[in-house]
């Protein structure tokens, strides 16, 4: 839609995110984000941290992607993040019936910053059976060449076999 204020913000979360279900059934995540200027003193000769942001931030689950479930079983108090979605204003009254205005970021994708950090991503299936839309998960399905013996790592495709209407799945050219 034109005119919307898309941002994306790199912070780190202020607390754990608040799942709920609301009366009409519809679930949302609630969070915030602080983000923090980062810059390089050359009278201390050290880095130094600026101003903060704190953004409110609200995810919803749709019928084809459980946003606001996956970031309230993933992601956690003080983890960095990045997040990008468009930027909201919405009005309320208060019990004193004051008009209070508030911007939040109604957040459309979100993940860990691997900056500093590892994660493990594990792709959710859907209610119909399929990965994101597809019928089968991305990625390579032809089997396993990877030697993760002894390293603690499994693969997960490891146990998967080629289909055979793989042309790829034999040593013979399929012409």
């Amino acid at each position: 839609m034109a005119g919307e204020a898309i941002i994306t913000i790199v912070g780190n979360l202020t607390r754990d995110p608040e799942l709920r279900t609301l009366n009409n059934g519809s679930t949302v995540a609630n969070f915030t984000i602080a983000s923090s200027e980062r810059r390089f003193s050359r009278d201390t000769n050290q880095w130094e941290d600026g101003d903060t942001l704190f953004l409110n931030c609200s995810a919803w689950d749709s019928s084809h992607a459980p946003l606001a479930s996956n970031i309230a079983n993933s992601l956690a108090k003080g983890m960095t993040v990045i997040a990008q979605g468009r930027l909201v204003q919405r009005q309320y009254e208060t019990e004193n019936h004051e008009k209070r205005t508030v911007v939040e970021l109604r957040v459309d994708q979100i993940g860990p910053s691997l900056r500093r950090t590892t994660a493990q991503v594990a792709r959710q299936q859907n209610s119909n059976g399929g990965f994101g839309g597809f019928g089968q998960p991305a990625g390579y399905t032809g089997g396993s060449t990877a030697n993760t013996a002894g390293t603690g790592v499994t693969d997960p495709f490891a146990s998967q076999t080629a289909a055979d209407d793989d042309p790829w799945a034999s040593g013979e050219p399929a012409f």
